[in-house]
């Protein structure tokens, strides 16, 4: 039965402007009704995005500018998305940890003081590390991360948790894989070489990847990372039997597989390797990923493998960014 939020408030997504953010706001106006969707980010610029639903700018860290949007708004829900990646967390470990750390704790506490009844917060594969399980990576995996966005999402995992055993605070979350889309650039992830070598390949460029060409990594099309919170997030409280985070998983590919998807439709793309810092940081990572509690609590099941991926984003993403693809 789907929820009715008309009943419950308003739903606040917090970093909607990001690559995640910019399809999981969207697909939350569509489901709930834009009247009931809050958009905001900490780039005001970013506002043209979300001219169909009500939109603030908002920096995460600024807790009373936070507590002042839920209260005007009604808000009942929080998507929580605000966070600096990996590659990008590495050249700026404290400020990354003071954002993804400080903003969390910041939701967390708001939703234990004004009754938020549900937020989510996305976790990541980055959680693993050097000597977790590489292949098909149970829930309760070991880890030890070795990136400060790693260290920061294991730590906001039990930070949510602690938050429901404590306070009783609704948090949900998913360790993402690698998420490609058509719709966002490149965000300063490890994985997203997959996002931008299909920018490449549709522009007719040469794709220089900054990890080798059979370094194994899980990924997942947006369309099924959307459909798997949405999901989660409708799914009876009773059903959550993970508190921390629930592993969730798409396909897993290699630069080189990736590449030869694209080459039935683009023959003469070329790609070279030039590994940089980030494939240390990808050879920590798990290869797959078991998503076996994820099927079992709330009946998970991916729609698109590579093959389907491509196809879609190779229809989709030349009208999106005005790219001639046939030129």
């Amino acid at each position: 039965m789907q929820t009715n939020i008309s009943l419950m408030g308003k739903i606040l997504v917090i970093g909607a402007g990001g690559q995640l953010g910019t399809e999981l706001t969207k697909a939350l106006a569509d489901k709930y009704g834009k009247d009931h969707i809050i958009a905001s980010d900490f780039q005001d610029a970013v506002k043209t995005k979300f001219d169909y639903c009500t939109f603030y700018a908002l920096n995460v860290m600024d807790k009373a500018a936070l507590e002042f949007i839920v209260t005007k708004e009604g808000v009942t829900q929080i998507y929580h998305l605000a966070a600096i990646l990996s590659a990008l967390g590495e050249k700026n470990p404290v400020q990354a940890w003071d954002l993804n750390m400080g903003g969390l704790l910041n939701v967390l506490e708001v939703a234990r003081e004004h009754k938020i009844e549900k937020v989510f917060w996305p976790s990541s594969i980055a959680v693993f590390g050097p000597h977790s399980d590489k292949d098909n990576t149970p829930q309760q995996a070991f880890k030890d991360p070795n990136t400060v966005y790693g260290i920061s999402k294991l730590a906001g995992e039990h930070w949510c948790e602690y938050y429901f055993n404590k306070y009783g605070v609704d948090v949900r979350s998913l360790r993402y894989p690698g998420l490609i889309g058509y719709k966002s650039l490149a965000g300063g992830g490890t994985t997203d070489y997959a996002v931008d070598i299909y920018h490449k390949a549709i522009k007719e460029e040469k794709f220089t990847c900054f990890l080798t060409a059979h370094s194994y990594l899980p990924m997942m099309y947006m369309d099924d990372a959307i459909h798997a919170t949405l999901q989660l997030m409708e799914a009876p409280k009773e059903n959550i039997s993970i508190r921390t985070s629930y592993n969730v998983s798409g396909m897993s590919f290699s630069p080189d597989e990736i590449y030869q998807s694209l080459l039935s439709y683009y023959p003469n793309f070329e790609i070279e390797y030039q590994p940089d810092f980030r494939q240390q940081i990808a050879d920590g990572w798990p290869r797959s990923i078991d998503d076996s509690n994820a099927k079992k609590d709330w009946n998970w099941q991916p729609q698109f493998d590579l093959k389907a991926m491509t196809a879609a984003i190779v229809d989709n993403l030349p009208q999106y960014f005005n790219y001639n693809k046939n030129k």
